[in-house]
């Protein structure tokens, strides 16, 4: 019998790979895609794989002409139905002036942050209302709600996909398919996403500071527990929109700045 599908769209070693772990846990072959580094990601599928569960992947640049819409395509043909993607692209190109966010840079958030969903949602729509269901889970940021001085790309993609979630549900909840926009708002112990960005040196004083037993970090197999609860909601109670946050930070809408 044919397993169904949860494709992972950004599966690095913080959310997205604890959600293609935890999919994969609960029956689902886990579809692992990301940018770069091959061996990550294989050792991502190895430790799925190592566990009892099934799982595959490939590098894909989200971003390339056609690669989102043959992906789809090759997964369905040759794997199973997608039944849950996980959109899990970053979109974050630094704190920027305006001055120093050139067209190409401010467009390749838009492309990351709000047409590469699109992009998925046009080919995998299709598919999900024949067979009369379907789940697309986005991960999004405070940008989504937010914007800050120096995130002019940022905020501008999020907030796109922020609405672009709200009229794909608009359009196709109706048609039994679940799409649930997911603020992370807070630091995610991601080591090759916040670590990277932060540096080795900080990220393992934030880690000292905030995460352990201190709990002020996100935890991303937590995270992932709650994407499979949202994909797992009976129709008549549907999430659309929710934020996750530590217990100990400030939400985005009581900042000052």
């Amino acid at each position: 019998m044919t397993k169904p599908v949860c494709l992972v769209i950004g599966a690095g070693a913080g959310i997205g790979g604890n959600v293609a772990k935890k999919f994969a846990q609960e029956g689902y072959h886990s579809f692992l895609c990301r940018r770069s580094d091959e061996e990550g990601l294989n050792r991502l599928i190895d430790q799925i794989t190592d566990a009892g569960g099934s799982a595959s992947g490939k590098l894909v640049n989200a971003i390339d002409e056609n690669t989102i819409e043959d992906l789809v395509a090759d997964i369905e043909a040759n794997i199973g139905p997608i039944e849950v993607a996980i959109y899990n692209l970053g979109a974050q190109i630094g704190n920027r002036p305006l001055a120093g966010t050139p067209h190409k840079t401010f467009e390749m958030g838009w492309r990351l942050g709000t047409f590469g969903l699109y992009r998925l949602a046009y080919a995998l729509t299709p598919l999900m209302e024949e067979r009369g269901h379907g789940t697309i889970l986005v991960t999004s940021a405070t940008s989504a709600m937010r914007g800050n001085k120096g995130q002019h790309s940022h905020a501008a993609a999020m907030g796109g996909r922020r609405m672009l979630c709200q009229t794909l549900n608009a359009e196709f909840s109706p048609r039994g398919i679940h799409v649930a926009h997911i603020l992370i708002d807070g630091a995610v112990d991601a080591p090759d996403t916040l670590g990277k960005m932060l540096g080795e040196e900080h990220f393992k004083e934030l880690r000292d500071t905030r995460g352990g037993e201190h709990d002020g970090l996100m935890l991303p197999d937590k995270i992932a527990e709650t994407y499979f609860h949202i994909a797992s909601q009976h129709r008549s109670v549907w999430t659309h929109e929710l934020d996750l946050r530590a217990f100990s930070d400030t939400a985005w809408w009581n900042h000052e700045s």
